[in-house]
């Protein structure tokens, strides 16, 4: 019983380091250099709640086109009062079996500890209150903006050209799940895909950031 409190307080002590070390190093660990062009700035939004980030993109002439092939899939991106495209990446199980904290069962969580498939979630917004203490906005350049969509687009799965959908309903009437590239782990999770998201449109992120909440932190620390 003792040998096995030794190794569970030092797998915790191990969680516990491993999170403020990648929180607290930047990655990249030094700042990239960011064009100066004020006029053409493109503010994304990211979202969290306590265990999940997603990455609010706006919609204009360009971000609807770019995202044409989500309306043929259901998702309204040229209704004109949708604003925001709201998309993240997540465990397949989780995802689809968890809406809710009501819904929550083991089966899910075990494969979101152990690995699991990947599913992108989509979703449309109308206004989002940017002093909400969950929404951190960031200002992009225009080459930066086109990198983070490029990053988004490829973290679909296509099969004959099309996004595959999820043939499982999403949570309301105009979200719907995606298949997508790469595998959901522990340590490769909903947040590391956003930072990675992120860092492609040169945006610093802690070096390892699972948790919304380290993740918010080292953007503010670092940008």
């Amino acid at each position: 019983m003792k040998t096995f409190l030794r190794w569970l307080l030092a797998a915790v002590l191990f969680v516990v380091v491993a999170v403020a070390v990648g929180t607290f190093i930047p990655r990249p660990l030094f700042a990239p250099s960011r064009a100066a062009e004020p006029a053409a700035r493109r503010r994304i939004l990211v979202l969290s709640n306590p265990i999940h980030t997603d990455i609010a993109i706006p919609l204009a002439e360009d971000t609807r086109t770019a995202f044409a092939f989500l309306e043929r899939s259901g998702i309204p991106v040229a209704d004109p009062g949708a604003e925001w495209l709201v998309l993240g990446w997540g465990g397949r199980a989780f995802y689809l079996e968890t809406p809710t904290w009501a819904d929550l069962k083991p089966l899910p969580v075990l494969r979101a500890l152990t690995v699991d498939s990947s599913v992108m979630h989509v979703d449309v917004a109308g206004g989002i209150d940017e002093r909400h203490p969950a929404v951190m906005p960031l200002d992009l350049g225009a080459a930066e903006f086109q990198r983070l969509l490029a990053f988004i687009q490829t973290s679909f799965i296509r099969q004959a050209g099309e996004v595959a959908v999820v043939p499982e309903p999403g949570y309301g009437d105009n979200d719907r799940f995606f298949e997508a590239n790469g595998y959901f782990n522990a340590f490769v999770g909903c947040n590391t895909w956003t930072a990675a998201a992120l860092r492609t449109a040169g945006i610093r992120t802690g070096l390892w950031n699972p948790l919304p909440q380290t993740l918010t932190l080292s953007l503010k620390l670092f940008n």
